[in-house]
């Protein structure tokens, strides 16, 4: 990882299709999901829109001397909210029973590397084997090969990161500089010691095999597929479709929610909606969403309009590793 240092940078800023709107209240529409409503600590996890405190999913998140700051695992907490996070970055809030005072925020990157390629045609470049997509490639600074960058979005179906927050390091990468890149472990092979790691938990779209050298961090047990794993590399690109990783980490995805938690959950559908009528099952990022005959549809939406790759915010409840969803958000 490239440390943090108070030096003169160039952010490309995405926002990807961030409504101008979003509400600096307590809520959307009255629900009770904002501030937790009566069911205790809720999680929410979406794209920064603004500040004053923490503007996020249509929610103005209070922080204070108490809330816990963390960014890409480090303690930052007694940085200014401005100073530590950008428009654009995907973070996660823990916020206390019954009001919008953030616990704790944290925010962790998709991946932070060499640009290895570019194909403006399309919007797309590549950092180590992960494809990232420009919404507004023209309205952005162009990157250039090897420009080192962090990056930060949600995923889609395709498995590409849809980038919301760009930052463009000031450094060329440097002989043995850290790289990283996240996703989920699938296709583990003992035989060779590699693994295929991928954006979506259900491994269908692997994008690059690890070659997994010692030490891996807090695995006593060893590698497992399904795991959500941070893979640290000095290899600036892919050789034939490998990177080797100096140190494999396990961490908690974004959707990944304890049971009966209050949830605001901002994402690309995934998977395409099965079921009929309103009663549907569909995923958010890999996260299976559930909705019944009293879900809401917000803004004169239905559940015609749930398809592949479309940006909804999803409020619920987590039960039994699905959330159950009371309202859909379209953004």
């Amino acid at each position: 990882m490239i440390p943090a240092k108070r030096i003169r940078r160039l952010r490309i800023r995405i926002l990807m299709l961030l409504p101008t709107f979003l509400s600096l209240s307590c809520g959307i529409g009255g629900s009770d999901f904002a501030g937790g409503g009566t069911g205790g600590t809720g999680i929410s996890t979406g794209s920064i829109s603004g500040f004053g405190s923490v503007v996020m999913n249509g929610v103005h998140f209070n922080t204070n001397a108490k809330t816990k700051k963390f960014s890409n695992g480090r303690d930052n907490s007694a940085t200014i909210d401005q100073e530590l996070f950008r428009v654009g970055m995907i973070i996660t809030v823990r916020y206390s029973p019954g009001d919008n005072n953030a616990q704790v925020i944290e925010y962790r990157n998709n991946l932070i590397g060499p640009v290895s390629s570019m194909v403006s045609v399309d919007n797309t470049f590549e950092v180590l084997g992960q494809t990232v997509f420009v919404d507004n490639w023209g309205a952005s600074p162009p990157l250039s090969p090897d420009d080192v960058v962090e990056v930060s979005g949600f995923v889609d179906s395709a498995g590409r990161i849809r980038a919301t927050y760009i930052e463009r390091k000031p450094q060329p990468p440097r002989p043995g500089q850290k790289y990283e890149v996240k996703g989920f472990v699938s296709g583990l092979s003992t035989n060779d010691n590699t693994f295929l790691l991928g954006p979506l938990p259900d491994g269908s779209v692997p994008v690059v095999t690890v070659l997994n050298a010692p030490p891996i961090s807090g695995l006593p047990g060893g590698l497992e597929n399904g795991m959500y794993v941070q893979v640290t590399t000095i290899d600036t690109r892919p050789s034939g479709g490998r990177i080797t990783g100096t140190l494999v980490e396990v961490l908690s995805p974004r959707t990944d929610f304890p049971e009966k938690f209050i949830v605001d959950l901002e994402g690309l559908v995934t998977a395409t909606p099965s079921g009929s009528g309103i009663v549907l099952i569909f995923a958010v990022e890999g996260k299976m969403v559930r909705t019944d005959d009293t879900t809401v549809f917000a803004g004169g939406r239905t559940a015609a309009d749930i398809r592949r790759d479309v940006r909804v915010q999803v409020r619920g409840t987590e039960l039994g590793g699905v959330l159950s969803a009371v309202e859909i958000i379209f953004r």
